[in-house]
């Protein structure tokens, strides 16, 4: 079957089974930031963006994602905003193992993006169902309030050089 998709920005055509897992159809298209964790869809470990919001792409058909937006942690790891979120977790200690990053990145991208000032509660709310291997809840709280600051500083900078 081919399906069409935007993949990291690019048209393209993706040939698969109707119910072939999305994480499978990526990883044969060579994008190594979809891992492979509890195939549950709770782990955050093949997490993407489709359409703008993190799914976990080891329970979605491909077939869903047919004319959709789907961005990779290769891709979006090139944006300012990714490179909030780093700084974000590299002030608050936060290691990149590189098993459950995109869960991390993604879900601190969609609560920086969809809140105006987030807090420990929402975003604990949000993470909640992360995985994760290489630290824990509080510090990923303290890097996603770190990376709105970075965010908020970045955006004021670049309010400024536009005057």
């Amino acid at each position: 079957m081919k399906i069409p998709v935007t993949l990291n920005d690019t048209k393209i055509v993706l040939e698969a089974e109707p119910g072939d897992k999305l994480l499978n159809v990526l990883r044969r298209q060579n994008l190594l930031s979809v891992k492979c964790g509890c195939s549950k869809g709770h782990c955050g470990a093949c997490t993407v963006l489709l359409d703008g919001k993190p799914v976990p792409s080891c329970i979605v058909p491909v077939a869903l994602s047919r004319d959709s937006k789907i961005t990779t942690l290769e891709y979006f790891s090139k944006s300012e905003e990714y490179q909030d979120i780093l700084s974000g977790f590299k002030k608050a200690g936060i290691t990149m193992c590189g098993f459950c990053n995109a869960g991390k990145v993604f879900s601190a991208w969609h609560i920086l993006s969809t809140s105006m000032k987030p807090d420990r509660k929402m975003i604990c709310e949000e993470v909640q169902h992360l995985s994760l291997c290489c630290t824990n809840t509080d510090i990923l709280i303290n890097g996603i309030l770190y990376a709105f600051d970075f965010k908020v500083h970045r955006m004021g900078a670049q309010k400024n050089a536009k005057n």
